[in-house]
Formats: structure tokens, C-alpha cells, sequence
């Protein structure tokens, strides 16, 4: 079994950081890459949604829009689920967010 993943913190990207205090939900992710084709929102797709960004569940890989979005539905997929790391699915972007941390950090 791969050793858990470690977290880098950064600045954060919006204001919202619990000070020197790490993500205490690492031991959650169990998907860090990327699927190699994302269509879209998963759950967009299904109800003709439209998206800004994407969003990956860490934890199961459920794809879901940010909350900029109308739908808001990677974090409708944490509030139904549970699974609290999200991580950017957007080119170039490799940061990701505990939703009961509230903290931004990168995983190495």
C-alpha cells in the first residue's frame, strides 16, 4: 500500500485558512489522479446543468461543478456524502480543499 499523502500548505487562495493547522482528512484520499477524459459535471450531465469549473471528489472521484456554478454540486456531493477533500479538475491546477478544515493545501 502506497504511504498516505502528504500536504503542503500554501497561501490561501481565498481568505479562508484555519492559521498553521493541517487538513486533519488526508486518510480519506484514495483518488488523487485525474481520469484522463472529463465530459463534464456528472451531475450536470444528467439534468442538461451547465458548470464554471470542475471539481474532483478525492475520496471517490465523483467530478462535480464548484460553487461558482448554479448547481453547486461538488459540494452538494460532500454534504450527501461526507467525503470532505475535493481537489481542482481544472488544466493546470493542482490544489486542493477541505471542506471541514476549510483549508487549501496541494498534496506531494
Amino acid at each position: 500500500m502506497p504511504p498516505a499523502p502528504r500536504a503542503r500548505l500554501q497561501q490561501p487562495l481565498w481568505g479562508r485558512h484555519t492559521g498553521g493547522v493541517g487538513c486533519t482528512h488526508l486518510d480519506t484520499i484514495k483518488v488523487t489522479d485525474l481520469p484522463a477524459h472529463i465530459a463534464g459535471c456528472e451531475d450536470c450531465l444528467k439534468i442538461g446543468g451547465r458548470w464554471v469549473h470542475l471539481r474532483m471528489c478525492e475520496e471517490c472521484g465523483h467530478i462535480g461543478c464548484c460553487d461558482n456554478s448554479p448547481n453547486r454540486h461538488a459540494t452538494a456531493h460532500f454534504h450527501g456524502t461526507g467525503h470532505p477533500i475535493i481537489r481542482s479538475a481544472e488544466p493546470g491546477e493542482d490544489w486542493s480543499w477541505c471542506y471541514v478544515d476549510e483549508i487549501v493545501f496541494e498534496l506531494r
